[in-house]
């Protein structure tokens, strides 16, 4: 790919991801209560609606400062990852690894939409469903609006054995976490990112080191035959 389409596609991922994630949110939003569970396959698959304070996957760090300090965070993370993106396609950059940083882009943006303006937009009702642009105003002011997550995916849970040291006798379940969209396209862009750093860019770095050996290999033949 050539800079204008690598700038086209990063443009349209980010856009696109933010857009189905939004559409979720809001869907969820105004649809279910909070702590509401739908089961969508069994029990392995379940939309179950929470809101957290916090980083991805329900992490929290609360407070109203903590609240301040995590949605700077996000803002000036991605404002240089924005950054970083632009210099790479200046620079030429393998199409692969645009896409990685796309993706954990569009997954804080989304994420950041939510904590920027969910709390100016929604009201917080109890055991009701949120209504988007309330009349009263929203539930928080700028900067503090909480995350919508509603994937989980309890795909198998047991009883560790009692004999098992630390852990025996306590209950297990993969996976627990409570996730949206935007920590999937985090969590794939991440994994993808350290795929990439790991295989990838060593196969490349091989080549323009051996280049580089055999260039002073005949820079110093050189200087042998004219001493």
């Amino acid at each position: 790919m050539n800079k204008k389409q690598q700038t086209w596609l990063a443009i349209g991922l980010v856009a696109a991801i933010l857009i189905i994630d939004q559409i979720i949110k809001i869907m969820v939003k105004t649809t279910m209560v909070v702590g509401e569970d739908i089961p969508v396959l069994g029990d392995w698959f379940h939309l179950h609606f929470i809101e957290n304070e916090g980083f991805a996957f329900g992490m929290a760090l609360g407070g109203f400062v903590g609240k301040i300090l995590l949605s700077l965070f996000r803002i000036v993370a991605s404002g240089l990852i924005v950054w970083y993106i632009i210099k790479l396609i200046k620079r030429g950059v393998r199409t692969s690894y645009l896409t990685c940083l796309a993706l954990i882009l569009a997954g804080a943006v989304g994420n950041l939409i939510d904590s920027c303006c969910y709390g100016l937009i929604f009201d917080d009702p109890y055991y009701e469903v949120a209504a988007l642009f309330p009349p009263e105003g929203g539930y928080a002011p700028f900067l503090h609006g909480k995350v919508v997550d509603m994937f989980y995916f309890p795909l198998f849970e047991l009883d560790w054995p009692s004999w098992i040291p630390v852990i025996g006798g306590k209950h297990f379940e993969f996976f627990s976490a409570i996730f949206n969209f935007a920590d999937a396209a985090i969590t794939i862009g991440v994994i993808w990112l350290i795929v990439e750093l790991v295989f990838f860019q060593k196969k490349e770095e091989k080549p323009a080191d051996e280049e580089k050996n055999i260039e002073a290999e005949v820079a110093e033949n050189e200087s042998k035959i004219e001493g």
